[in-house]
C-alpha cells in the first residue's frame, strides 16, 4: 500500500499558498513581468556551429602501426565512450582559456573573460549513431560566434596534435633509461648462464643424460662379467691350493726358492748323501764312521741349503711346511695359483673401479634434473631479458617514428560559418520559465512567511503542541450565516450564542460534540465543575463558555454559568444581563447568591462577575470561593467557570485547584507557540486537571486534511453527534436520553 506522506506534503503547501495567496501572486506577477521585459529588451542572438570527426587511430599510425596505443581514442569505463571523455576536453579549462587569449575577448570590465563564462555558452553534441561532434557557440555578434567556434576547434586539435606528442616524447624518454638496464640485463643472463654450463661441465644435457643411462648399464654388464671370471678363479686358485697344500704366498717362496741353481746343486749333493747314509746303514751301524761322517755331510749340506734358501727368501726363513720336493707337476701349479692369485687381485681392483665408476655415474645422474631446472632457469631469464631488451629497441623506433607525427585523432570536416539569421524569440519558453522562476518565488516567499509566523495555524499543529485530549473544534461562522451578534467572536465584542440565535446553524453541532464528549471523558467521575480558560486574550473562551452551556442547558441538564473574570467581565453583555449583583459581591457578602444568580433559559442560569475588585486574586483565592464552589456543585447538574487567560493572571490557576477540570481553549492565528509553551508550562507546574482542548474559530478548508469539514446538510436534527465523533477521531458518546428528549 502506498504512503499517503506525498499527498499530505502536497495539501500542507496548498494550504500555506492560500493563506499567503497576496504575497504569492505579488510574486509570481513581479518574476513573470520581470521575464518578459527582460525578453523584450533582448538583442538577437546568433548561432555558428561546426563539425569534428573523430577517429579511433589517426591516418598515419592505422597505415604504418606505429604508435597505435599512443594515438589510439578509448575510455577506461565501459559505460562511457571516447567521444563522451573529447566532449569534456573541448570545454575544459585549458582549452577555453587558449581560445579566450587568442581571441581576446573581454568582459563588461574590460577584463579578459573567465573560462567557466565562455564554457556555458559553449554546446557539444554528438549526433546518435556518429563519431563527430557538433560545437555551436551563441552570440549577438555573428562574427564572434563564428570565430570562438572555429579557434574552439583550432586549439582542441592543436592539443590533441600536442598531446600524443607530449605522450611520445614521455615514452621515448622512459625507453631510453630503460635500455641500459635492459642490456646489462642480457649480459649478466648470458654470464650466468656461461658460469652455471663450466662449474658444472654441462654441455648438452639431454645428450649426456641419454649417455650416463647407457654407461650405467654398460659398466653393470662389465661388473657382472667381471665378478663371474672372479668367481671362476677363485675357484680354481682353492681348488690348487688343496693340491699344494699351501696357500700361493707360500707356493710362490717354495717356487723361487726350488728355481734357485745353488738350491738345486746342494738338494742334488744332499740327495746322494742321503741316499749313500741309507745304503751304508744297511751295512754298518749307526756308530760307524761311514755313518758318522755321512751323517755330518748331511748336515753340513742342510745348513748350507738352509743358508741358501734364507738368502733366496730375502733372509726369511721359509714357511715351515715348505716342501722344496717339488716336481714339475707342483711347479706348474704354483706357478697356475700365483697367476690365478694376479688374476683375482687384477678383477676384484676392476670390480671396485667399475664399480666407483657406476656411483658417479648415478649420483651424476641424479644431479642431472636440478641440473637442468637450473639451466631451463637460466635460458628463461635470458630469453625474457634478450626479448625485453629487444621490445625495447623496437618500441623506441616506434615512439621516435610517433613523436614526428603531426595529424591528431580529429578532424574539422564543417567549419563554423556567420550565421546571416539570427535565432527565432522563444517567448512561449520564456514565458514558462517566468512561471517556473515565479511560481518558486511565490512558494519561497509563502514558506519564508510561514516559517516567521509562530502563530498556531492548524488542529494538528494545537493537538502536537499541548499534547492534551481535543474534546471538540469549533469553526468560525461562516458567510452568509445570521448570528445573533457581530461576526467577530473575539473578546473586545459581544460574542454571539449560536446554539440560542441561530438554532439552525451548522456551528451548533460541533458544541453538541462538545458537550457529549465532556460527558464520557471519565467512567469513574464524571466533572461537574469545569474551568474554561485559554492561553491569552481573544481566542474565544467566553463564547465557548456560553455556547457550551446552552449545549448541556438543551441536553436537560441544570447548568450554572459562572462569570469568573473579575477583571474583563463580558457574559452579562453576552445574555444582556444586569451587573448589580454578581460573583465578587456574593464572596465578600454584600449580596444573596439566590439574588445574582439570574435564569436565562431553561436549565440555565447565569452568575455575572459583578462588580470589579482592585485585587481579583485575594478574593478569588479564598474559603468563601471554594464554599461557593462545592455549594454550586451540589446544587447544578454542570458548573462552567469562565475565567480569565492563563498568560494573563493568576486567577485560572488558582481556580484550577478548586474545579474537577479545566477546558483549554485554543484559537488558531491568534495564539503562537511562545504563549503556547509558556500556559502548558502554567498547567504542569500548577498541577491542573487539564480535561482537554477545544480549538476554536478554525476555518475547515484551510485544515490539511479536512477532517472538520461538514456540509450544511447535516443539521441539529439529524443526530451529528456519532457523525461528527467520527470524523473527529476522538470521543464518541453512545445516544443520551436527553439528547434524544431534547431533539
Amino acid at each position: 500500500m502506498e504512503s499517503p506522506e506525498p499527498t499530505i506534503r502536497i495539501q500542507e503547501y496548498l494550504l500555506i499558498l492560500k493563506r499567503r495567496w497576496l504575497a504569492a501572486a505579488t510574486s509570481l506577477s513581479v518574476v513573470v513581468l520581470a521575464v518578459m521585459l527582460a525578453t523584450s529588451f533582448k538583442k538577437p542572438t546568433y548561432e555558428a556551429e561546426g563539425t569534428l570527426k573523430f577517429t579511433r587511430l589517426n591516418t598515419t599510425s592505422s597505415l604504418t602501426g606505429v604508435g597505435k596505443e599512443i594515438a589510439e581514442l578509448g575510455s577506461l569505463d565501459e559505460k562511457t565512450t571516447a567521444i563522451d571523455t573529447e566532449t569534456e576536453v573541448i570545454v575544459s579549462t585549458p582549452i577555453i582559456e587558449k581560445a579566450i587569449e587568442q581571441l581576446q575577448l573581454k568582459d563588461k570590465s574590460d577584463r579578459p573573460l573567465k573560462p567557466e563564462v565562455l564554457a556555458k555558452k559553449i554546446k557539444v553534441t554528438q549526433p546518435k549513431g556518429a563519431d563527430i561532434l557538433k560545437i555551436s557557440y551563441q552570440d549577438a555578434d555573428p562574427k564572434k560566434s563564428a570565430s570562438v567556434v572555429n579557434t574552439l576547434m583550432d586549439v582542441y586539435i592543436d592539443n590533441n596534435i600536442l598531446f600524443n606528442r607530449s605522450e611520445a616524447v614521455a615514452a621515448r624518454e622512459f625507453i631510453e633509461k630503460q635500455l641500459p638496464d635492459a642490456q646489462s640485463n642480457v649480459r649478466q643472463a648470458e654470464v650466468n648462464l656461461r658460469q652455471f654450463r663450466e662449474q658444472n661441465k654441462v654441455f648438452d644435457l639431454e645428450q649426456e643424460k641419454k649417455s650416463i643411462v647407457a654407461s650405467i648399464e654398460d659398466l653393470q654388464k662389465q661388473i657382472t662379467q667381471t665378478r663371474s671370471q672372479l668367481v671362476d678363479a677363485q675357484i680354481r686358485a682353492g681348488t690348487i691350493r688343496q693340491q699344494l697344500g699351501m696357500d700361493s704366498r707360500q707356493a710362490v717362496i717354495t717356487s723361487t726358492i726350488v728355481q734357485d741353481p745353488r738350491v738345486q746343486e746342494l738338494q742334488r749333493e744332499l740327495q746322494q748323501i742321503e741316499s749313500e747314509l741309507a745304503i751304508q746303514r744297511i751295512r754298518f751301524t749307526e756308530e760307524n764312521p761311514i755313518i758318522t761322517n755321512l751323517k755330518n755331510k748331511q748336515s753340513s749340506l742342510n745348513k748350507l741349503l738352509q743358508a741358501r734358501i734364507k738368502k733366496v727368501n730375502s733372509g726369511k726363513t721359509p714357511p715351515a711346511n715348505s716342501n722344496l720336493q717339488f716336481g714339475d707337476i707342483k711347479q706348474g701349479l704354483a706357478r697356475d695359483l700365483v697367476v690365478l692369485e694376479s688374476t683375482i687381485q687384477t678383477l676384484s681392483t676392476e670390480i671396485y673401479s667399475l664399480s666407483q665408476l657406476q656411483i658417479a655415474a648415478r649420483q651424476r645422474a641424479s644431479m642431472l634434473p636440478q641440473l637442468e631446472q637450473k639451466q631451463r632457469d637460466l635460458e628463461r631469464q635470458l630469453q625474457a631479458s634478450q626479448a625485453t631488451y629487444s621490445l625495447l629497441l623496437q618500441k623506441l623506433q616506434e615512439v621516435r617514428l610517433a613523436e614526428n607525427q603531426t595529424i591528431g585523432n580529429a578532424q574539422i570536416i564543417a567549419p563554423a560559418t556567420v550565421p546571416q539569421s539570427p535565432l527565432p524569440a522563444r517567448r512561449g519558453l520564456y514565458l514558462v520559465t517566468g512561471l517556473l522562476l515565479g511560481s518558486m518565488a511565490a512558494l519561497g516567499i509563502s514558506l519564508l512567511l510561514e516559517a516567521k509566523d509562530k502563530s498556531i495555524r492548524t488542529v494538528e499543529e494545537a493537538k502536537k503542541l499541548f499534547g492534551f485530549t481535543l474534546l471538540g473544534v469549533i469553526p468560525s461562522c461562516q458567510k452568509g450565516e445570521k448570528t445573533a451578534g457581530k461576526n467577530d467572536s473575539s473578546e473586545a465584542s459581544v460574542p454571539e450564542i449560536i446554539l440560542k440565535a441561530n438554532p439552525d446553524s451548522i456551528i451548533n453541532e460541533y458544541y453538541w460534540m462538545l458537550q457529549a464528549n465532556l460527558k464520557f471523558l471519565s467512567s469513574d467521575k464524571q466533572p461537574k465543575v469545569i474551568l474554561v480558560t485559554s492561553s491569552i486574550a481573544k481566542e474565544g473562551k467566553s463564547t465557548v463558555s456560553a455556547n457550551l452551556a446552552v449545549a448541556m442547558a438543551h441536553a436537560g441538564r441544570k447548568v450554572l454559568l459562572v462569570d469568573a473574570d473579575l477583571r474583563l467581565p463580558i457574559q452579562h453583555r453576552i445574555w444582556e444581563l444586569y451587573n448589580r449583583q454578581g460573583l465578587s459581591h456574593v464572596i465578600v457578602d454584600q449580596a444573596e447568591l439566590k439574588s445574582a444568580i439570574q435564569e436565562v433559559m431553561p436549565n440555565l442560569d447565569v452568575l455575572p462577575a459583578g462588580a470589579i475588585p482592585p485585587n481579583p486574586i485575594a478574593i478569588l483565592d479564598s474559603q468563601r470561593m471554594e464554599s461557593l464552589i462545592k455549594e454550586f456543585a451540589s446544587s447544578y447538574d454542570y458548573v462552567i467557570l469562565d475565567s480569565p487567560p492563563l498568560n494573563v493572571a493568576p486567577d485560572a490557576r488558582t481556580l484550577g485547584r478548586m474545579v474537577d477540570g479545566v477546558l483549554l481553549v485554543v484559537r488558531p492565528r491568534v495564539l503562537d507557540t511562545a504563549n503556547a509553551n509558556v500556559s502548558k508550562q502554567v498547567l504542569a507546574e500548577s498541577g491542573q486537571n487539564v480535561l482537554g482542548i477545544v480549538v476554536n474559530g478554525i476555518i475547515p478548508e484551510n485544515e490539511p486534511n479536512g477532517y472538520y469539514y461538514f456540509g450544511k446538510e447535516y443539521s441539529a436534527q439529524k443526530n451529528p453527534v456519532g457523525a461528527i465523533a467520527g470524523t473527529l477521531g476522538i470521543l464518541e458518546p453512545q445516544k443520551a436520553d436527553s439528547i434524544s428528549a431534547d431533539k
